[in-house]
């Protein structure tokens, strides 16, 4: 074993703190260099696939080019009558047969036009919308390859395939089907803007203003779904930008980072078919289990009796819900194996063909997905589904036209059509009734055939089983149309590696939902039976006939915009520039209201540009400015100029370098200083506008005019109504500016065998946008005016590492990401207080806050010399949660509430996965986890009994768990535990148990195994006797397991009362074809 690979192995070592032993042999090895020619310079082209084949056509190996162009690729011994194959995207393949040659230097020309006539392109060139290629590139930016993301696993969505795929990306996921995901570049930076990134598809921006607790099912929202509208299988590449470097050029959309994808084009040749079917069996990743009626009405009477109260069942009574003689009224009924499935069935089918030839190339697809809920309906209605699926159609197409051999056309046509369906009160409502209905408070059914429930409360006490079958259907139908127009025309003529982009896009989108309620009637039974045995009822609710409510949304966005690229080499000087200018607009089209402004468009207007240079590839340096106009603010402070400027150095570059380190591929390191502009502010339009109202007030039935002045004489009426201020105008507000910067290295070693980045990033926001709540009365307002007032930094690391391996026939991959941030308010408004750690100042956004608890109070003798614990009047009793008195006045109460934990969004995301092939078997794995993130329990099955009336339920971890319990009940004093993970229960009212404090403070960290995937590619030579080109079979679990130490419910939720939806989990079998 040679020196390098000595180095190497031990530099994996370090960095995946694993080994790998191999036994060398000597092979004969090709290398050499790929290139294109740019102009009369040949460029070295990054990512070609070289490959071996035999003289069956099937592959015995090969590998892809670095960042300079070069390639090694290992003969196998024994093997004759080989070829080398060149591909790659947009470029001619290029077939070279093997006659023993150790150096061979390759040029590719493309596919639509002489090789003379080549210059830049993106095309080609693997470069981005603005012209940079990965070898250039001095930002913070990550790039994926879709197509490999999709074929391992089952996703219904991007964002469900990026998880975890991402340094310095967090992706939560909904649960509901057609649930919206939330996306987060590099954490939270922002106190009441979105933090929603750009999103950019095939260089027109795409909405994606929606708040993070969106339900697709029960939405009204003005914009409905984000990337959920495209199907994964049209990904092309997604790449995300994450400095001010990288963002700037983009305008105020880009203050939260930028998400630019890439759809599939056409390629020239003979029609390609592509055909994808799977069907995948969903089951939750984690319902909860509840105790059974007898325990639950032990643990009830225990909650009586250690507040010396009687209690509410005798122990007959126990024996009967123990025995279940009495159904009707002693029922033990497990609501979760009355309403949810073990699993449910769906389905996906993909097809898609692109083909063309040197003037025209074209890309069509087509999608159906069929994602069932987990809820057991009512079989016999036959008109209409309560249950939560989801379906959607998606379309897309994409043409090529070379018009000329320097002017092309890129026309793209796409569109979704989703259907959500629920039951009538909605998942919210039915997971509500879940947490909240305990096995003994009613039956499934009376056996005389009433309809139980134990409330009503507007239908939110309804039982489960009930809201999900008897209450009617929602179903909510979305379709939307994109379009989008480019141009790019070469303008050599002028000077050599000039050209103009022009795009155009134009997207609709409507939403229809209609909700059809209806309720049967429903009884409760009284608590006893009468003398002769028969139970009495009380009518709960009348019978209601199905009636109906509906809704629509409308809107209509338009992007405009038009670019000047530059790009030349002259020797080993490389320039290049980019200048343009946009313009988009957002208008809502239906559902208005009576408010004026909810017509006008939002608008915004900018210029933006971008000059490149660099030496031989070893020494950089980019300046890029937006400067950027938004009708959100008042005429002097709607434009705002941002500037960033970034450099690096490639120290793999320097003669030095390559001559003793020549394992050193690349080793960038880089930095970058910029500010961004935000023009965010929520639903809020033009702050700079007030309102006036005519004051009036009540007078019986009538509305009459006050606050005026009668300016006639006695006797003579000359009345004038008094108006005022609705709203207060706030003209200076202006931009929130995000002044960022990062540091950031990019390596490659090895021939690119292990290759990743690291950045420390650091980022201030000054400006942001907030109510003015807190000033003194003595200004007399009545209402409140804004300003930019909130100060917020944040910063923190993150990185993602690949490392390749080929161990004889058996190819290797294993790879990582993560990244940590956190963030501090530096300002913001809000009142001033006597102890600074109330104040949010100083403190991170979204922390917790409550008291520090001491454990249980051991007895009463504790309880005497402690500070004093009295909330609302309650006294407290041994068992009780004990406080510290942060302030020291002898007294607990809200002023000594601190800032506590973590924050409710995690702190540290991370991934990590290893995949190998050989010969036509495949195999994946991917790892998913989230760190540094802590959020308070509560609801109905953690304070259980706190209404008092039976409402509530008890999780089987906690009934089971280390909880006080007097030794008067449990006759061990050993259960007067101070230290134990759950109080002495109560049985209504306790203030003091439930004030937010550490003791419900718990870690929603956790670690999940995301995906599982098992593929077979059969045998070139059998699928091409049926004409096929590629056929693969694929087995693929994701979420199967996980590991936490939160076990109440699926702690990737981050829900404080577990009553949403769960995530699922899936096992999918599916084929996919190439004709």
């Amino acid at each position: 074993m040679n020196q390098t690979n000595k180095v190497f192995y031990t530099l994996v070592a370090i960095f995946l703190s694993c080994s790998i032993e191999m036994a060398g042999q000597v092979q004969k090895v090709i290398s050499g260099t790929v290139t294109e020619l740019f102009g009369k310079t040949a460029e070295p082209l990054v990512g070609v696939n070289v490959n071996l084949v035999n003289n069956q056509n099937r592959s015995l190996g090969g590998g892809i080019t670095n960042l300079n162009g070069q390639y090694n690729v290992k003969v196998p011994e024994g093997e004759k009558d080989l070829t080398i194959v060149y591909s790659y995207i947009g470029m001619k393949t290029k077939r070279i047969k093997y006659t023993g040659q150790t150096l061979l230097n390759v040029t590719l020309e493309s596919e639509s036009m002489a090789v003379d006539e080549v210059v830049v392109s993106a095309r080609r060139l693997n470069r981005n919308d603005l012209g940079i290629s990965d070898k250039e590139m001095v930002s913070a930016t990550q790039k994926v390859d879709m197509e490999k993301l999709i074929a391992a696993a089952p996703v219904v969505s991007i964002e469900e395939a990026l998880q975890g795929q991402l340094g310095g990306v967090d992706i939560v996921l909904g649960g509901d089907p057609g649930s919206r995901s939330a996306i987060r570049i590099r954490g939270t930076s922002t106190l009441n803007a979105s933090s929603d990134p750009l999103i950019v598809i095939d260089g027109v921006p795409y909405p994606t203003e929606i708040s993070d607790d969106f339900n697709f099912s029960t939405a009204t929202e003005e914009d409905l779904g984000a990337l959920l509208n495209i199907s994964p299988n049209d990904i092309a590449s997604v790449e995300v930008l994450k400095d001010a470097s990288a963002t700037a050029i983009y305008g105020s959309k880009g203050a939260n980072g930028v998400v630019l994808i890439t759809t599939k084009h056409g390629k020239a040749g003979k029609i390609n078919i592509s055909a994808k079917a799977e069907t995948f069996y969903n089951m939750l990743t984690q319902v909860p289990d509840f105790v059974d009626g007898y325990t639950y009405a032990s643990m009830a009477n225990e909650a009586k009796i250690t507040r010396n109260l009687e209690p509410l069942y005798k122990a007959d009574e126990l024996e009967i819900f123990r025995l279940g003689l009495d159904p009707d009224l002693y029922p033990n009924v497990n609501w979760i194996d009355e309403l949810l499935r073990k699993g449910s069935w769906s389905t996906r089918a993909t097809l898609s063909m692109n083909g063309g030839g040197n003037t025209a190339r074209y890309y069509v697809s087509g999608s159906y997905l069929d994602q069932q809920g987990m809820y057991k309906v009512d079989k016999a209605l036959k008109d209409y589904n309560t249950n939560a699926n989801f379906r959607r159609w998606n379309y897309r197409m994409n043409v090529d036209i070379d018009i000329t051999k320097s002017t092309l056309l890129k026309v793209g046509v796409s569109g979704s059509l989703q259907k959500a369906n629920d039951s009538g009160v909605g998942s919210d409502a039915i997971w509500t009734a879940l947490m909240g209905y305990n096995a003994i408070m009613v039956p499934k059914l009376y056996s005389n055939g009433y309809v139980p429930a134990y409330g009503n409360d507007n239908g939110d006490r309804f039982n489960p089983w009930v809201q999900a079958t008897m209450t009617g259907y929602r179903e909510n139908w979305k379709n939307n149309i994109q379009t989008n127009v480019t141009l790019e025309q070469k303008l050599d003529f002028i000077t050599k590696g000039l050209r103009f982009v022009g795009r155009f896009g134009y997207d609709t989108e409507n939403n229809n939902w209609i909700n059809r309620r209806k309720w049967p009637e429903q009884w409760k039974a009284k608590r006893f039976r009468a003398t002769d045995g028969t139970l009495d009822y009380d009518r709960v609710a009348e019978e209601r006939k199905m009636f109906q409510e509906s809704g629509s949304d409308g809107l209509r966005n338009e992007f405009f915009e038009a670019e000047l690229h530059y790009s030349r080499g002259f020797k080993h000087h490389h320039l290049g520039g980019t200048l343009k200018y946009n313009q988009s607009s957002k208008i809502k089209t239906v559902g208005l209201g009576d408010d004026l402004k909810q017509g006008i468009a939002r608008r915004n207007q900018g210029l933006a540009g971008r000059f490149t240079y660099n030496w031989n590839y070893r020494y950089f340096i980019d300046f890029n400015f937006g400067y950027t106009g938004s009708e959100n603010f008042a005429a002097g402070h709607r434009f705002g100029f941002f500037p960033a400027i970034s450099g690096a150095w490639n120290i793999a570059e320097e003669s030095l370098i390559k001559k003793h380190l020549k394992w050193m591929n690349m080793f960038k390191i880089r930095y970058s200083y910029g500010k961004v502009g935000n023009d965010n502010l929520g639903n809020t339009r033009f702050p700079y506008l007030y309102d006036i109202e005519t004051m009036t007030k009540k007078d019986g039935d009538k509305t009459v005019d006050t606050g005026g002045y009668n300016f006639g004489d006695y006797t003579f009426d000359r009345y004038y109504g008094g108006m005022r201020y609705s709203s207060l105008s706030s003209p200076n507000v202006t931009w929130e500016i995000a002044t960022k910067h990062d540091l950031g290295i990019d390596f490659s070693f090895f021939n690119d065998k292990l290759s990743g980045s690291v950045d420390y990033f650091n980022e201030k926001r000054e400006g942001i946008y907030m109510l003015r709540e807190y000033l003194p009365g003595i200004v007399g307002l009545e209402s409140n005016p804004s300003a930019n007032v909130g100060k917020v930094t944040s910063e923190g690391f993150d990185g993602h590492f690949t490392f390749r391996q080929k161990l004889g026939a058996v190819g290797l991959t294993i790879r990582s990401n993560i990244t940590y941030s956190k963030n501090e308010i530096v300002d913001r408004d809000e009142e001033n207080n006597y102890y600074w750690y109330k104040m949010q100042k100083g403190h991170r956004v979204n922390q917790a806050r409550g008291l520090i608890s001491l454990g249980l109070f051991k007895d009463y003798d504790d309880i005497r010399n402690s500070p004093v614990q009295d909330f609302d009047g309650y006294k407290v009793m041994p068992g009780d949660i004990k406080y510290k008195d942060v302030n020291g006045d002898g007294k607990i109460d809200g002023n000594d509430q601190v800032a506590i934990g973590a924050t409710t969004k995690p702190n540290l995301i991370y991934g990590f996965g290893i995949a190998a092939n050989w010969k036509g078997l495949d195999v994946n794995l991917h790892f998913q986890g989230a760190g540094k993130s802590t959020y308070f329990i509560d609801g109905s099955t953690v304070h259980m009994f706190k209404l008092g009336d039976g409402w509530g339920n008890v999780l089987s971890e906690m009934a089971n768990s280390n909880r006080w319990i007097s030794a008067d009940i449990s006759g061990d004093p050993a259960t007067e535990n101070p230290n134990a993970e759950y109080p002495r229960l109560s049985y209504g009212p306790n203030s003091n148990n439930y004030q937010q404090s550490t003791y419900w403070l718990r870690n929603g960290s956790y670690l999940r195994l995301k995906t599982v995937e098992v593929g077979y590619t059969l045998p070139t030579q059998l699928v091409n006797k049926v004409h096929f080109n590629t056929v693969r079979i694929f087995f693929v679990g994701t979420n199967l397991l996980t590991w936490s130490a939160f076990k109440l419910w699926d702690p990737e939720m981050g829900s404080t009362d577990g009553k949403r939806y769960p995530l699922s989990k899936n096992l999918s079998l599916g084929i996919s074809v190439n004709l």
